[in-house]
């Protein structure tokens, strides 16, 4: 018997994300911290700690500098910060790509170190056994196919895919041997709209789409690039709100109150107790 106090509010799990094929489509986001992970979870089915974090928190110039130090870190924070919200944790570039032994190895390191509900690999012919070998024991894994971030130094930068028949071939037979291999969900990220369409038809687990198509069983987004936290943003984001203008303005209303000593007055400072100065 545990002593813990289970929790009143059931986390959502890879079967939950895996039934809702063909349903209502899933929400998802990234998330890369705890406050902002609380902000989400009431609102979210799945929360990505994605390897975006390098570009999106410390500035990186793409996603293979990311260690798995960092993910793991940073999945505490978003598992800390939400309750409901299933939370799927990135493999960064380097991490899963050699044996499958090793994939393991660290693929079990995340989820015992943050708790998470899976793992994400970027998926390609080199990597669909290690799925398998992960699944087989006892690792949920989400795949990714499409435009993949960390294949952009042979890529030679983020571009569309699938807009070309052998192209749209490769990554249609990843898509189904990626779930063949036991993946519970594939983002299909940055393809040919109908592309996007086939992968889902063709295949019994959920799409999540980014740059894709409406037609996926999901969506997710950067948040950062959502709530308008960057100047410029992909052709496929939708900006929600405008938060670098809200911030830009909010610090320059407060430097100009400090430089005129408008800040802090009365109601922001400590006064000492009557008879007691």
């Amino acid at each position: 018997m545990s002593s813990q106090r289970p929790s009143p509010v059931r986390r959502i799990a890879a079967p939950d994300i895996s039934a809702r094929k063909g349903d209502v489509p899933i929400v998802c986001l990234t998330a890369y911290s705890a406050p902002m992970a609380e902000l989400l979870d009431e609102h979210c089915d799945l929360l990505l700690v994605g390897d975006s974090l390098g570009m999106v928190v410390h500035g990186l110039p793409n996603t293979i500098g990311v260690t798995l130090e960092m993910m793991i870190l940073h999945g505490q924070a978003v598992m800390r910060g939400s309750s409901r919200a299933m939370v799927v944790v990135d493999m960064p570039f380097g991490s899963y790509e050699g044996a499958p032994e090793s994939a393991y190895d660290n693929a079990a390191r995340v989820m015992k170190e943050t708790g998470a509900g899976a793992v994400k690999v970027e998926a390609g012919a080199a990597v669909v056994d290690t799925i398998a070998y992960l699944v087989e024991r006892g690792i949920p894994v989400m795949g990714h196919v499409g435009l993949r971030p960390q294949a952009v130094m042979t890529d030679g930068g983020f571009r569309a895919k699938g807009r070309c028949q052998s192209e749209r071939e490769s990554i249609l037979s990843t898509a189904r041997a990626t779930a063949d291999a036991g993946a519970f969900a594939i983002v299909v990220e940055g393809v040919a709209e109908q592309l996007a369409r086939d992968i889902t038809e063709a295949v019994a687990v959920p799409t999540i789409g980014i740059g894709a198509s409406v037609g996926c069983d999901g969506q997710i987004l950067v948040t950062d690039d959502m709530l308008g936290m960057f100047d410029w943003t992909p052709r496929f984001v939708r900006r929600y709100a405008d938060l670098r203008g809200e911030i830009d303005r909010a610090v320059a209303a407060f430097s100009d109150d400090v430089r005129q000593r408008r800040f802090p007055g009365t109601a922001e400072i400590y006064f000492a107790k009557a008879g007691q100065a």
